[in-house]
């Protein structure tokens, strides 16, 4: 997710936060149109996740996944929460009357009130498939990216990532408006490959983020060689990209360059030389608003940006 920040200066000084979302896990399952990514983020600032699990919503019960699977319903393997089905529902029903994703997930939020605008990459079709090695016919083939995640756990012989409909997709004018008018973005510590990089898959976003007159700032979600949750790692080394802070931040590279980034913030033990960015080491523990608040500050006095 790329965070986007812009300030106003003066008496009346505000913030208003831009949230660039990925849309690569979207998937349709049950006849409904789920878009983890969006739901996270949307249940997370408007204060409806379940904090337990990180995703979904809290008070969640599981009566329609139960009776599906009485029905042998496909797939199975994947948690349909009750009162996260009505937040789908809605979704596809404004999706067959012809609303955008970017509209409906406007809608959305007008009940969770997140205090961020929600903008997904784009409102074109651009899911992550992944190419793995089929357990039961030692054949390869591309499952969607919520199967290789969710039932598999990444525990299969994983050969690429795709991103299916990039070729055809293109960012929102929403989002490229958004980062092109910025005082800052903040490139969130989320998975590089699936994450972040399913975003920049997006066919206008790089651009945009190369030609932003405001700074880029990353955050490295690797810790001591490892990520702090996910399968970031397992994601790399399909690459070809070492679980370091360092190398993370090579692939990103600098804008100076080819790539996309002006700064680079990893953790307090951890380091990286990487040409054209400017690395600073502070705690990126998220364990509180308060660290979290404290990351970004870290990250906006790296970019020389003055809230």
């Amino acid at each position: 997710m790329l965070g986007l920040g812009q300030f106003a200066q003066g008496e009346d000084a505000g913030h208003e936060l831009n949230a660039v979302v990925n849309i690569g896990d979207d998937a349709w399952i049950h006849g409904v149109r789920i878009c983890p990514d969006l739901d996270t983020c949307m249940y997370t600032l408007g204060g409806g996740v379940d904090p337990e699990r990180g995703w979904g919503h809290r008070n969640e019960t599981w009566h329609a996944k139960e009776e599906l699977a009485r029905y042998g319903v496909q797939p199975d393997w994947f948690m349909l929460g009750d009162r996260d089905l009505a937040t789908h529902l809605v979704r596809t029903q404004m999706l067959n009357a012809g609303y955008s994703l970017s509209q409906i997930t406007t809608a959305l939020c007008d009940r969770w009130q997140p205090g961020a605008r929600l903008l997904p990459a784009s409102d074109d079709r651009c899911e992550t498939h992944v190419v793995i090695t089929d357990p039961t016919t030692a054949t390869r083939r591309a499952i969607h990216f919520q199967e290789w995640w969710v039932r598999h756990r990444a525990q299969v012989p994983t050969h690429s990532f795709a991103f299916v409909g990039a070729e055809k997709a293109s960012a929102t004018t929403e989002a490229v408006t958004a980062i092109a008018e910025a005082d800052v973005i903040l490139v969130a510590p989320s998975n590089p490959v699936v994450s972040v990089g399913a975003i920049l898959a997006v066919p206008g976003i790089r651009g945009a983020l190369r030609s932003t007159p405001a700074p880029v700032v990353g955050y490295s979600p690797i810790i001591g060689g490892k990520p702090l949750r996910g399968m970031a790692d397992a994601c790399l080394s399909v690459i070809g990209v070492d679980s370091t802070a360092q190398a993370v931040g090579r692939h990103y590279g600098a804008r100076s360059g080819t790539g996309v980034l002006d700064c680079w913030l990893v953790h307090e033990g951890d380091a990286a030389d990487i040409d054209g960015v400017a690395v600073r080491a502070v705690p990126l523990l998220m364990t509180s608003p308060e660290a979290t608040a404290e990351m970004v500050r870290a990250g906006l006095d790296l970019a020389g940006v003055t809230v």
